[in-house]
């Protein structure tokens, strides 16, 4: 057996109002003890860590929980010009995160069945440097086959479905309301919840047009912002919480970037993600910046403020990064249109929100927490051992 004893560090636990000085003892990867300071040294003493033990001096150390990033897009099997899972969950490790959950859409095949999704698990499940799960992906390719037997038999295997109102993949086309409501009533009935990306699909559509022939082919990062503005992600959260209400279905949407669609989505009983670059940058920044900051939705104006309101109070539930990376020349393909959309952020996501959430006083400690880790593994039924210093606990740890 194993043993290590992180000796002399300050602890963020579950609920606190400050770091508490303590020692963890960890013994084969999990939590087995945790002493408030000056108790360690008798335990170990009693014969609880064996004198072969390791000591880990944690002195100067604040010590959380490993963080949790629930969006991440690591393009393995079948995208691996623009990352692969090696270096995805290094980039996660590098930043303090010790848990991803992989999207569906962006891998050959996409996961929507229990064979496509047995192929991704044996061509990264090798690579990974980090705790993974996966979801499952109901796209309108899926849903013309047939979704009921394809949700099924992935339920045991994955922590929600994710869906979209607004696709520019071929491979994982979108759905509308009806699909929507079906896939609500399914995953209800499976008990998983439903992660759906919210933009409208047809007033993207038409928005778009208006907005080439306004841009011509080059385009600009504000013709982009017009042609799915705050209108078009509104849509689709007040479409999705009717749908959710009438279902009762459990229903999440990912990366939210319009702050007044909080609290519809509370409202319904759903729950809600926003990540660092609809915190940190807005329409002026994408101006400035071009194609690095193309993301979908897009950055927009005067949201800030709103959603990190929105974080605090509650009404968002947590944070993610939707990494989702690409090569130089994917960003820069000489149209907005054309450029790829995406930008990389999991190993970013807990420094960002530890700097600018905890540090800034924008978040207290407890709710630090529930933004960077524990929220989400309550969330997707990862919380018997993670999100939390607790005995028991897989000894997933960051230290500053």
């Amino acid at each position: 057996m194993k043993s290590l004893l992180i000796h002399g560090g300050r602890l963020a636990l579950s609920g606190a109002v400050d770091l508490v000085p303590g020692d963890i003892l960890v013994l084969d990867g999990r939590i087995a003890g945790i002493y408030p300071a000056g108790e360690s040294g008798s335990r170990t003493h009693g014969g609880i860590v064996s004198s072969g033990a390791d000591i880990l001096d944690a002195d100067g150390l604040d010590i959380f929980p490993g963080g949790i990033d629930p969006h991440v897009h690591f393009d393995d099997p079948g995208y691996t010009r623009r990352e692969d899972f090696v270096h995805g969950t290094a980039a996660a490790a590098s930043g303090g995160i010790t848990t991803v959950i992989d999207m569906p859409c962006t891998s050959i095949p996409p996961v929507t069945s229990l064979a496509n999704l047995r192929e991704k698990l044996a061509a990264v499940a090798p690579k990974a440097l980090v705790d993974f799960a996966f979801f499952g992906g109901v796209s309108g390719q899926m849903w013309e086959a047939g979704a009921g037997a394809a949700m099924t038999e992935l339920s045991p295997w994955v922590r929600g479905y994710k869906v979209y109102n607004a696709s520019g993949m071929d491979t994982f086309r979108r759905l509308g309301p009806f699909e929507l409501e079906g896939t609500l009533r399914i995953a209800g009935r499976l008990g998983l919840p439903v992660l759906l990306h919210a933009e409208d699909g047809e007033y993207i559509a038409r928005a778009e047009e208006t907005a080439r022939r306004a841009g011509g082919a080059a385009g600009s990062p504000r013709d982009y912002y017009e042609s799915r503005p705050e209108t078009a992600e509104l849509l689709s959260i007040h479409t999705a919480a009717l749908l959710a209400r009438r279902t009762g279905a459990d229903l999440h949407i990912v990366h939210l970037a319009t702050a007044e669609g909080a609290d519809v989505i509370r409202e319904a009983g759903a729950t809600s993600e926003t990540c660092p670059h609809y915190l940190e940058f807005d329409l002026e920044d994408f101006e400035r910046i071009g194609s690095a900051l193309k993301v979908a939705p897009s950055v927009k104006p005067g949201q800030r403020e709103g959603l990190w309101r929105g974080l605090a109070d509650g009404s968002i539930t947590f944070a993610a990064s939707d990494h989702a990376p690409a090569p130089r020349e994917e960003k820069n393909t000489g149209s907005i249109w054309t450029d790829y959309g995406g930008i990389p952020g999991t190993g970013t996501l807990w420094p960002y929100m530890y700097s600018e959430g905890f540090r800034s006083g924008r978040l207290g400690l407890a709710r630090f927490l529930e933004t960077v880790s524990e929220n989400a593994a309550k969330r997707y039924g990862l919380w018997d051992r993670k999100g939390s210093i607790a005995e028991g606990k897989d000894a997933d740890l960051v230290m500053v």
